[in-house]
């Protein structure tokens, strides 16, 4: 059976474009927010703190994260609980362990990506709420569950193989390459031939935009689109700008995505 959450680790790992270990470090950092400051870091650190729900208690991002950690806790060497309390050696570890499992770790735990494409996602709306003066309404609770879902983690796939075809119909050689990465870091041959086969399919935006059930999820979408592309043609800028206005997504959310990742 496909692992959904497993195979988007793996093609984040597989570093579809040059630069993408450089914008999730940026995430990763002080500057990633922008104004909010503290960076995915610091996000990612409050959801293994139990608050609200995406606390690691909740089900939802933090549990994922959670997972990840306990999965890399003997070769990291670090504890959960000095995350929880804030620990700043154990906050920079847990950025360690971030950049390992992004950067080509073999056979880590599923769904690394999925919780920092997920808390990305929320910190993006938040800040683009609070640029603009508005305040999040108290009731409304965001959709974490669904934020991390094997659902999504498959639409996130599927999102950033559509984003790499952007320039154009890929060759067996590229489906090589990309394929290839996946095997140097360990993905198994179902995960392999399912990228293969995606990649080979015509480009199909509408029935991407059709499967993003939440406002939370089509920023997500649009994070691990850009994660895939190096957004150096034409062709990807034009891409991008459709899917955004597909997605129904505010520019100053946009604009936080990019600003996330050191785009501006």
């Amino acid at each position: 059976m496909l692992d959904a959450k497993r195979l988007l680790d793996s093609l984040v790992q597989a570093r579809m474009t040059d630069s993408a270990p450089q914008r999730i470090q940026h995430a990763l950092g002080p500057q990633g927010l922008g104004e909010q400051g503290g960076g995915l870091l610091g996000q990612l650190a409050g959801m293994l703190g139990g608050q609200g729900q995406t606390g690691a208690g909740g089900g939802g991002l933090g549990a994922i994260l959670g997972q990840v950690l306990g999965g890399l806790q003997q070769s990291a060497g670090r504890a959960g609980e000095g995350i929880k309390s804030n620990d700043p050696l154990t906050v920079g570890g847990l950025g360690a362990i971030a950049g390992a499992l992004l950067g080509g770790r073999k056979g880590a735990v599923g769904g690394g990506a999925l919780a920092l494409l997920g808390s990305l996602a929320l910190a993006a709306l938040q800040a683009s709420q609070q640029a603009q003066g508005q305040a999040q309404p108290s009731a409304a609770q965001p959709p974490t569950d669904q934020l991390a879902s094997d659902d999504t983690a498959l639409l996130l796939v599927r999102a950033m193989v559509a984003a790499a075809k952007a320039d154009g119909q890929i060759d067996q050689q590229e489906i090589a390459r990309i394929t290839g990465k996946l095997e140097e870091i360990g993905a198994d041959e179902e995960s392999r031939r399912f990228v293969a086969e995606e990649l080979r399919r015509p480009l199909d935006l509408e029935a991407i935009v059709q499967a993003v059930p939440s406002p939370e999820v089509a920023v997500e979408v649009y994070a691990a689109s850009l994660l895939a592309i190096e957004v150096d043609t034409p062709a990807e800028r034009a891409y991008l700008q459709t899917l955004a206005g597909r997605l129904n997504l505010p520019q100053a959310v946009v604009a936080q995505v990019h600003r996330a990742f050191g785009m501006v």
